[in-house]
């Protein structure tokens, strides 16, 4: 670089880019970020209304453990994530632009003001002081290298130009596929494959599933909580509550069983109304019962509304015996139809799959080009865990671009793929 000062092209303005283009600017890098809209963080704000859960304060290795399946390396690489920026360092940095978080109930961490805009415009105020320059209204629309090392950026301008952006190193930071009205539609995953950059599918991660509800069911259930259960699927199990709704199911307890309910034709879930309770229990509260069981559960084993609907409506529904109506309460299978369209789902699965990048998140096959967030083929669960995600993927990114472009201008390593 001769001396001069290292260009970083951040592209994508939602959380994952906005950290990425504060690490690398804090760095000493001249950062542009680029985005489509004409402002950024419109995912952030989103995620702000639902109180902004930033984190979730729990010890490094059950934290890094939301993040993991059956790859071993996948997993390794998260607890690495996780280990350079977990929830104490997430915390610190909210609390570095002055704003107060605290731990619920839940451990979930939020704004003290629940609120995103008051903290989404204190970042962008220190990323200006940092140097970096916002450039909106410029659509990706791919990438080449040069012989020198550096890449060539291809945009689509609003109003309906081209320009091309000259970067000594670029990271990618253009969500998934949910939520596409923020821009995050996931139009990227076509240039990638052009690249020669395998890429899974995106497919609706945390998302509500669709039953055969009878208009019954709905009459009574439709709108109501089902509370302090346990979900049950592909041998996993969730706890928490869920909606009924219309065409199915919400619920953070059916959204951390997503992984296992995509991997089958026909999903099925087992619903415990009472997990707290054993079976033989619940037979005991019903002793003095003779007759209209799903009634006299109502009251003794409380029952609301949404659970005794589904149960009325169950196969082995009228119940003789209170051992029967029991057995269902504890297990309960209920066939869910398909999953909700992406661009309702919280988040995404899917994505640059992983094998595609090192140890620093650039691609193999395109020295000089990095990743971050939702591009990346991970999902974790509601509860902080999405925009941890997208914190930890973007420090390693950025620090990674850093160090890659120091190292080349060195001579130490080669920029060809």
């Amino acid at each position: 670089m001769n001396g001069r000062q290292m260009k970083i092209a951040v592209i994508g303005g939602g959380p994952a880019g906005l950290r990425a283009a504060e690490v690398a600017a804090s760095g000493g890098a001249a950062v542009t970020l680029f985005d489509a809209k004409p402002s950024v963080g419109r995912k952030f704000l989103v995620a702000g209304r639902g109180g902004l859960n930033l984190t979730k304060d729990e010890p490094q290795e059950l934290f890094a453990s939301h993040y993991q399946g059956d790859d071993q390396q996948q997993n390794r690489r998260w607890d690495g994530l996780i280990a350079d920026f977990g929830p104490a360092a997430l915390r610190e940095w909210a609390e570095g632009l002055g704003v107060q978080t605290f731990v619920a109930s839940t451990r979930r961490v939020y704004p003290r003001d629940l609120k995103a805009a008051p903290l989404l415009r204190r970042w962008v105020r220190r990323l200006r002081n940092l140097g970096v320059d916002f450039t909106m209204h410029y659509r990706w629309d791919g990438l080449c290298l040069s012989d020198r090392g550096d890449v060539q950026v291809d945009f689509q301008v609003g109003g309906g130009g081209h320009s091309k952006v000259q970067a000594d190193a670029v990271i990618l930071a253009l969500g998934g596929g949910s939520w596409p009205q923020t821009g995050s539609n996931g139009e990227w995953t076509k240039i990638m494959e052009s690249l020669g950059v395998a890429v899974a599918p995106l497919e609706p991660a945390n998302c509500g599933w669709e039953c055969a509800w009878s208009k019954q069911l709905l009459a009574i259930a439709e709108g109501k909580p089902l509370k302090n259960i346990s979900v049950s699927a592909g041998g996993k199990v969730s706890k928490g509550e869920l909606l009924v709704t219309k065409y199915g199911l919400e619920g953070g307890a059916l959204y951390e069983l997503g992984p296992a309910l995509r991997g089958v034709e026909n999903p099925v879930i087992s619903i415990d109304f009472k997990p707290s309770t054993t079976l033989r229990k619940l037979v005991t509260r019903m002793e003095s019962a003779r007759g209209n069981y799903l009634e006299e559960a109502r009251q003794r084993w409380r029952l609301g509304d949404a659970a005794v609907a589904i149960l009325a409506n169950s196969d082995t529904a009228p119940y003789g015996s209170a051992e029967a109506l029991a057995r269902e309460v504890k297990d309960c299978h209920l066939r869910l139809t398909q999953a909700r369209p992406l661009a309702e789902a919280i988040s995404s699965a899917g994505g640059v799959r992983w094998r595609e990048l090192d140890a620093g998140l650039m691609l193999e096959k395109l020295p000089g080009v990095f990743l971050a967030g939702e591009m990346i083929d991970w999902e974790a669960p509601t509860g902080g865990y999405l925009l941890h995600g997208c914190f930890a993927t973007a420090t390693q990114a950025a620090k990674s671009a850093l160090d890659w472009r120091r190292r080349l201008a060195k001579g130490t390593l080669s920029a060809s793929p």
